[in-house]
């Protein structure tokens, strides 16, 4: 991914504002209030058209006098929240501008660290889950063996919480409560690259449709023939 559309796709996806990102974040990347305070008025002129304004247009909007703003915009340069670029215009005159993207990238790292403890977090949470289902449908507490076998399924087979919730219901419904049972369930599902519960369900449907035909060949038969038979006992 290209650092410059990060933004855009995080804020596309709707997984956070532009100033939602500022305001969660800019504390952890080292950004002082009156640094933000400039900031934020940098990127309202940018957003206005104004992609280089002056210390005096900032003085203008502050309480801070001429040689603070330019102390401000100082170290924001020397930390790197911000850069001076140039571009050339249609007409050949080279503009300067205020580039922000290395601000949108720390504050950007931070948010997607934060995202990512959330989700190992909730992981773990469901992991917790799967142990106290097992022991549930069990009806006894698991044994240290049985606890490692699922902690393989989780770490090592990258089995998700889900699958195996679906894996151990396919046990149930088959009457066969039994961990070597799931492993295979969850072997054959890994074998045919099933990762979601939505195909591992599909796969059990067409599984049981296939062994249903033949049992009910099987009971149609066997009707048959208990009919015959008692129609020929009549006849006697």
């Amino acid at each position: 991914m290209q650092k410059r559309d990060r933004l855009r796709i995080w804020t596309e996806q709707g997984n956070v504002t532009i100033s939602q990102l500022f305001f969660s974040y800019y504390k952890m990347i080292d950004v002082k209030d009156e640094e933000a305070i400039i900031l934020l008025h940098l990127i309202a002129y940018g957003e206005a058209g104004n992609h280089f304004p002056t210390p005096q247009n900032l003085v203008d909007k502050t309480y801070f006098d001429e040689n603070k703003v330019v102390s401000i915009l100082q170290r924001l340069l020397q930390k790197g929240f911000v850069q001076i670029e140039q571009q050339i215009d249609e007409q050949g005159v080279r503009n300067e501008y205020y580039d922000f993207q290395c601000l949108w990238n720390l504050l950007l790292d931070y948010a997607e660290h934060e995202q990512n403890k959330e989700e190992d977090q909730q992981v773990k949470v469901e992991e917790g889950n799967i142990y106290k289902l097992f022991e549930q449908e069990f009806g006894r507490l698991l044994s240290p063996m049985e606890y490692e076998t699922i902690g393989m399924w989780f770490d090592q087979d990258q089995h998700s919480p889900s699958l195996i919730r679906l894996a151990l219901k396919e046990a149930v419904l088959a009457q066969k409560l039994s961990l070597r049972y799931i492993d295979r369930i969850l072997f054959e599902w890994k074998k045919k690259n099933i990762k979601t519960v939505e195909a591992a369900e599909k796969e059990s449907s067409n599984f049981r449709q296939q062994i249903s035909v033949p049992k009910q060949v099987e009971q149609i038969s066997n009707s048959t023939k208990v009919s015959f038979y008692n129609w020929l006992e009549e006849r006697e």
